[in-house]
């Protein structure tokens, strides 16, 4: 059996998260999933998905999360020498990570809207 391409980093809790699964199931995409709070992505993880949503971390980052607001985020530098900085916030504390954030083969969106999801084509 073939895994699915298409991969959700998904929160249950999450109403745009179950809304980006209801759309994949409504349009018949076969993906897969992954409860990204209970299996939080290592920094190398956050990385590879940064590359293919062709963003920063701050641009996934849930600032406004109380840890976010614990840590500083706020004020934290947004240039190439803080971005690991961020990344390993991220694989630290995943509940700042946006969601959903849905993969295909080579690309991904944070899916917060259907347009969002229908770009992946």
């Amino acid at each position: 059996m073939s895994t699915p391409e298409t991969e959700i980093w998904h929160n249950p809790r999450c109403t745009k998260s179950r809304a980006a699964v209801a759309h994949l199931d409504a349009t018949g995409v076969e993906y897969s999933v992954r409860r990204y709070l209970d299996d939080p992505p290592t920094a190398a993880e956050i990385r590879a998905a940064l590359d293919r949503l062709g963003a920063q971390p701050w641009d996934i980052t849930r600032t406004s999360e109380d840890i976010a607001k614990e840590l500083g985020m706020a004020d934290w530098g947004r240039t190439d020498a803080d971005r690991d900085r961020w990344i390993e916030a991220l694989a630290e504390h995943p509940r700042l990570i946006q969601r959903p954030i849905v993969f295909t083969a080579g690309r991904a969106v944070v899916a917060r809207d259907t347009d969002a999801l229908d770009s992946l084509g």
